[in-house]
């Protein structure tokens, strides 16, 4: 049965943002959301509270005041030294019942995507996953939630108007952090793990990184990516000489990765990695709104294609019309080596 819009309401109020936490450290999509959060919080005449889970997390909670935060509701636990999400999920269930947030937001990563379906489940209440935008209406206050849909084809604005808090997963490097106010302060509610929430479903038993295949595309400044007109792995090579010349990473559509040419690992768009490169180079890269998703807000965006109408060349912020066989190498010659 769906509740009454008006009594969903009742009670509900402030944005939330779940820290992710990796290796004992807050990471960089936590601070993104806090933006994003913000900006949410001050249409909404509200406060952005932050819930983080983890252990040993003295000195890691004043910068998320920095960041943006108003409170700061966290659980120091020895447990969460590693990951549990059902432990996790009853936890953060336990505050939404007591708190009742309006608007909880959480990353898109593999550890949020586990978290919080739970949660949503639990609280009965909707979702919206991989959101890349996100907006206040001034009509009803309800939160605009925008992201990719039928397969990336189109931008879907999705509304969750029948149920409190109204929860949304956001694709990490799409939002933006802001710059780190030192003097900002808050509270801190420090809370517990209860022995009734821990759960004996499973154990972590070991936990390992695959780092000989890891492609830092997330924190590369320069990116040179390759689509379906770079024809072949050789034309990658081509695109790796400049990459390394300018100490960047080699990206790829998703056209590059289905023929075999490059691993997926370094697939740019909305099945790959979202970046925010500095400089973002695309070769023989249509343009299609899955990838645009994935790469749309990198500061400088140059596209190097034979047809000045496809999309990233509209897009692009200086767009070559020209043989990318014939324009990369003269770029890799005036380049000098470092």
């Amino acid at each position: 049965m769906i509740a009454n819009t008006d009594e969903a309401r009742t009670g509900y109020r402030n944005v939330w943002v779940v820290a992710e936490v990796l290796g004992g450290q807050i990471q960089k999509v936590t601070y993104e959301l806090l933006g994003a959060a913000r900006s949410l919080a001050n249409d909404r005449a509200c406060e952005v509270w932050c819930v983080v889970m983890g252990h040993g997390l003295d000195g890691q909670i004043e910068p998320l005041f920095h960041g943006g935060a108003d409170v700061v509701l966290a659980v120091d636990e020895p447990r969460f030294a590693e990951f549990v999400d059902e432990d996790m999920a009853s936890v953060l269930v336990r505050f939404v019942d007591t708190h009742k947030p309006e608007i909880v937001l959480c990353g898109a990563t593999t550890r949020g995507r586990a978290l919080i379906p739970r949660v949503a489940v639990a609280a009965n209440c909707g979702l919206t996953a991989d959101c890349t935008g996100l907006s206040i209406d001034p009509e009803n206050g309800d939160l605009l939630q925008t992201r990719p849909a039928f397969g990336g084809n189109i931008m879907a604005t999705i509304r969750c108007s029948n149920h409190r808090p109204q929860m949304a997963t956001v694709r990490p490097r799409v939002m933006n952090a802001l710059p780190a106010d030192t003097g900002r302060t808050g509270r801190v509610i420090r809370e517990q793990l209860l022995e009734s929430e821990k759960s004996t479903l499973k154990k972590v038993v070991e936990i390992f990184q695959d780092t000989e295949n890891a492609i830092n595309l997330a924190d590369a400044r320069f990116i040179i990516a390759g689509g379906r007109g770079v024809k072949g792995p050789e034309g990658f090579q081509l695109l790796k000489r400049l990459a390394e010349r300018v100490n960047g990473a080699v990206g790829a559509s998703r056209a590059a990765v289905d023929s075999g040419w490059v691993p997926y690992n370094h697939q740019v768009g909305q099945t790959g990695q979202t970046v925010q490169a500095m400089v973002y180079v695309a070769c023989g890269i249509s343009g299609q709104i899955q990838h645009l998703v994935g790469m749309q807000s990198c500061d400088y965006i140059i596209a190097i294609d034979k047809d000045p109408d496809t999309p990233l060349m509209q897009l692009a912020d200086v767009a070559i019309v020209g043989d990318l066989f014939e324009v990369l190498p003269e770029i890799v010659r005036e380049i000098p080596r470092t």
